[in-house]
């Protein structure tokens, strides 16, 4: 791993896209892409005109940019004017006394970065006062090795980590058990991780030696969320995933799916819109008859405010009581007239008898 770096002609460093040189490697013997790459260095070498005639990318000016990776200029420049014979205990670290800044390297695979990963650089990054976080970052031979393989390659991963802003170094090609050479080469005083002992090529722990040394510092470790857990997801809703990208305009082919799969599918989709569908219905459907329900009553409400506002109904109940009282009386006079007729009927039948 040789010390690389991009300087612009005012003397600016400028943060360099990893991510271009796997593409690079990847498609260098396609013909279409090596068309295009022609094109593509003709527009690069105007914007580099551009850029040392005094145009420069201002967020690099203004040190926007993201960290740089340990073979950049900004990186080396960091490195040499750290004075590594000054030894910081972990002591002088706490206490805060430290002469200089603490390098603190937090090491990892970094594959799919998520929250668990920047939860833990963000704890490292805030350990002690004046640190400068390193993250060392295994590239893809040794991942594959150790691990198995990777959803993202170890440009991809190099680029994620560098923009996250607890970050103020990206080191490239870490190994897999960090030894004296790495730490001296990198000068590097702790190593973060979590205290669960990590298990690989034969040892119990491959932080043991770190861990004697008083050179290790711990993180907390953010429970439900990792790479593997994500992979999870995507694996165990893959029919799912497969059918939302086919929908999006890819082809069987990009998915690597066969024709029956394919068409099983695309059928399967229909039948879950045709279902959406009829849900939607009936949630309309209820949702029209809880508004007509509610406006009947208040149409009911309404009328009933309206007579009794205009006094209608009590017109009415008065013209109801008055006929009452007069079917009353008439009644009463009728009882009266046919009760003499009633006694004289009741002598006559005594005489006769």
């Amino acid at each position: 791993m040789g010390d690389r770096s991009i300087r612009t002609a005012r003397g600016v460093d400028e943060w360099h896209d990893a991510s271009t040189e796997s593409s690079a490697t990847t498609n260098r013997n396609n013909p279409i892409v090596k068309d295009s790459n022609r094109e593509q260095s003709t527009s690069s070498k105007e914007s580099e005109k551009k850029v040392n005639s005094g145009t420069t990318n201002t967020n690099v000016d203004r040190g926007i940019g993201p960290a740089p990776l340990c073979y950049e200029e900004k990186a080396i420049k960091e490195r040499e004017n750290c004075d590594y014979s000054i030894k910081i205990t972990l002591d002088m670290a706490k206490n805060g006394t430290a002469p200089r800044k603490i390098r603190i390297l937090v090491d990892g695979v970094y594959d799919l970065l998520h929250p668990g990963h920047t939860r833990q650089l963000m704890q490292a990054k805030n350990l002690f006062k004046n640190i400068y976080l390193l993250v060392g970052v295994c590239n893809d031979e040794v991942t594959h090795s150790k691990k198995g393989r990777t959803v993202m390659d170890e440009a991809e991963r190099y680029e994620s980590v560098r923009h996250c802003q607890y970050v103020d170094e990206v080191v490239t090609d870490t190994p897999w058990v960090i030894d004296d050479e790495f730490l001296t080469k990198n000068k590097i005083d702790f190593v973060a991780h979590d205290e669960i002992p990590y298990e690989s090529e034969g040892r119990d722990d491959v932080y043991k030696l770190l861990k004697v040394r008083g050179m290790f510092v711990t993180t907390q470790r953010t429970e439900g969320i990792s790479t593997t857990d994500l992979i999870n997801r995507i694996v165990r809703d893959y029919d799912m995933y497969v059918r939302r990208n086919l929908t999006r305009g890819y082809s069987a082919q990009d998915l690597n799916v066969g024709f029956i799969k394919k068409n099983k599918l695309e059928i399967q989709s229909k039948i879950d819109t045709v279902k959406s569908k009829f849900r939607t219905y009936e949630e309309e459907s209820k949702t029209f008859m809880e508004r007509w329900e509610e406006r009947s009553k208040e149409y009911i409400r309404s009328f009933i405010y309206l007579f009794e506002r205009t006094g209608v109904l009590n017109l009415l109940y008065r013209t109801r009581s008055q006929l009452m009282i007069t079917s009353d009386k008439s009644n009463t006079y009728n009882n009266d007239i046919t009760s003499p007729n009633d006694h004289s009927n009741k002598k006559s039948l005594k005489k006769k008898k």
